[in-house]
């Protein structure tokens, strides 16, 4: 690392916290703070969302499996980019018009509130994880640069994307998310990937060099394909963090078409990955894990001044995924827990910038101590995950597929679901398929079995549900008046 490369890195991490001020002064209010004022256009949208579902676990460790598999390691960030197209085809026009804030908001709009609470505990769960695994990504990252103790490096990570979450929420994270969009583009699609091929001797010396099995597009085996499915593909129609960028969106056609474009990014992102991670398999034969493919052929095979913006790309792709679910654990937090602990309705205050940026804080120094404790990213990912797509999946589809699914049925899912994931992980192991497999079938036979047994939801609050998802205004909550001058 040279003088340049690190100039590079400070003058970007300098950029995230002035966009973070400049984000502070157009979030005026609640709306603005947590869903960008609803009003973000095709290419923001796009960009954002692209940046956000594409963090270190598909930069670092997708050029990781790529070294491990080959081609066919392009997998787990492929399921990821179907799971965005599918959401953003079939779901995100009707999810944005519904005008709320969370996902278990949602929930009680479709089965008349029976079952936030129960559902926001388990999204605060995913989120809270989510944004630990990103964390955790930053020691790698800062040791290649700086040089850092783990614990030091967490802690510089965390406080950047505390920072600059806090001082403008959604606004500030979407003008961030969108430099860290163009940095990934550049750094690792344009730069990283056609110089890795070259260092390897191109795709006919990776061929002679490599067996066969590294360019087969199963190599990775159809059992773990079909696991990257059910987890990541089905995770990106539910999860708390992207159905906050859906609700950016300032119409249907841009969440439809917005999200569409990032999927096919995604699509592209995960190719990029494989291949550079099988250059590296080429370059770099024996490294003790899989995971330092990325950070090696980065210090090892670029030039000065470029090294330092790919590792600003690596950056870029850990913080924007830690900034969304960090404030996507914040919104549920306060909205679906703590303002129903309290007793007062999720949406009940005009303006609460304070108290969201107050737990915001909160949330992101609970990261920093959960990623300082934990070490292994892919088990805290699996945790997130199973533990999302096994609980809520089936409540959440129902809710939008069957007029037959009932608050009971959505409870009973959520319960089974999620303590039969839970149970398996600890009997089976974390890394287990069948936690998810098992899980999954338990959550829909409870979902389908209790709403059959019970009464259907009240006629009343699925007129309400057809009416917000038909695109009747539900206007954001009235400013209060401004104070009057003496």
């Amino acid at each position: 690392m040279t003088a340049v490369d690190y100039t590079v890195i400070v003058v970007y991490l300098a950029g995230m916290l002035a966009l973070g001020w400049w984000g502070m002064r157009r979030a005026t209010s609640t709306s603005d703070f947590l869903v960008a004022g609803r009003r973000l256009g095709p290419a923001m949208y796009s960009g954002t969302m692209a940046a956000i579902v594409l963090g270190g676990a598909s930069t670092i460790g997708g050029v990781g499996l790529g070294y491990s598999y080959g081609l066919s390691g392009a997998w787990m960030v492929l399921t990821i980019g179907f799971g965005l197209l599918a959401l953003s085809v079939f779901f995100s026009a009707r999810i944005a018009r519904l005008k709320v804030y969370t996902v278990s908001q949602m929930l009680d709009l479709r089965y008349g509130g029976s079952s936030g609470l129960i559902s926001g505990i388990v999204m605060w769960a995913y989120t809270l994880m989510l944004a630990v695994t990103s964390t955790i990504a930053y020691a790698t990252i800062f040791d290649v640069i700086f040089g850092l103790d783990r614990v030091v490096a967490i802690v510089l990570g965390g406080a950047i994307v505390i920072c600059y979450s806090t001082l403008g929420g959604m606004w500030s994270i979407t003008l961030t998310d969108m430099v860290q969009f163009v940095v990934k583009t550049v750094g690792v699609l344009l730069l990283l990937l056609p110089i890795a091929v070259v260092k390897a001797g191109g795709f006919a010396a990776m061929k002679a060099e490599l067996p066969a099995g590294y360019f087969s597009p199963m190599g990775i085996g159809a059992q773990t394909v079909f696991t990257y499915v059910l987890i990541y593909s089905f995770g990106m129609l539910i999860g708390q963090d992207i159905w906050q960028r859906v609700f950016t969106a300032r119409d249907d056609k841009v969440a439809r078409l917005g999200g569409t474009a990032a999927g096919t990014y995604c699509l592209a992102y995960a190719v990029a990955g494989a291949v550079i991670g099988t250059a590296a398999k080429v370059l770099y034969p024996h490294l003790g894990s899989p995971d330092d493919a990325f950070a090696t052929i980065v210090k090892d095979a670029l030039p000065i001044g470029v090294k330092g913006l790919v590792l600003a790309a690596a950056l870029s792709a850990v913080m924007s995924t830690s900034s969304g679910a960090l404030i996507a654990c914040a919104t549920v937090a306060n909205n679906d827990i703590w303002a129903r602990l309290r007793g007062r309705p999720a949406t009940a205050s005009h303006d609460e910038i304070a108290g969201n940026r107050l737990f915001i804080l909160v949330m992101g120094l609970t990261v920093v101590g959960v990623s300082i404790a934990l070490n292994n990213v892919v088990e805290a990912l699996t945790v997130a995950y199973n533990v999302l797509v096994g609980g809520l999946l089936m409540p959440i589809l129902g809710g939008l597929l069957w007029k037959r699914g009932t608050g009971a049925g959505a409870l009973a899912s959520v319960a089974v679901g999620g303590l039969t994931v839970i149970g398996l992980m600890v009997g089976k192991g974390i890394l287990a398929s069948e936690p998810i497999y098992i899980g999954l079938l338990a959550s829909l036979v409870a979902y389908v079995a209790v709403s059959l047994a019970t009464k259907p939801t009240d006629a009343a609050v699925l007129d309400t549900w057809h009416r917000r998802l038909a695109g009747d205004p539900a206007p954001e909550p009235a400013p209060e008046p401004a104070p009057a001058h003496p």
